[in-house]
């Protein structure tokens, strides 16, 4: 395995970590609809986070359309309609973004909820 797919699982436990941290219970991780995958997807009071994490060593995209694009967005949206079909969820869905940054021998986590809309 690269090194750059490595530091992403890192990321990927790192964010799952801090949503545990604050009280959200993750329900699938890796979750895999067509050519969609879902990086996390966690449950919080009333609502279904999806969650998408990216993963940096230094300094992060400015812009998120850089970061989830549309054709993203559709397939993130199709994913997730079908996981809560298939798992009879009634929680209202959200999609949001974690960003882990490495600095030296630390990581910087942030969550931005409601991060992109699906329309």
């Amino acid at each position: 395995m690269g090194k750059h797919n490595e530091f992403g699982k890192l990321g990927e436990q790192i964010a799952v970590d801090f949503l545990m941290d604050n009280g959200y219970s993750i329900l699938a991780r890796n979750y895999r609809h067509q050519k969609a995958e879902i990086d996390i997807l966690a449950i919080k009071e009333e609502f279904l986070a999806v969650v998408e994490v990216k993963s940096r060593t230094s300094g992060f995209l400015a812009n998120l359309n850089e970061v989830v694009n549309q054709k993203k967005i559709g397939l993130l949206v199709n994913a997730a309609d079908f996981f809560v079909q298939e798992h009879n969820l009634d929680e209202e869905v959200r999609f949001d973004l974690i960003t882990v940054v490495k600095t030296k021998d630390t990581y910087k986590v942030e969550h931005l909820k409601n991060a992109f809309y699906h329309f």
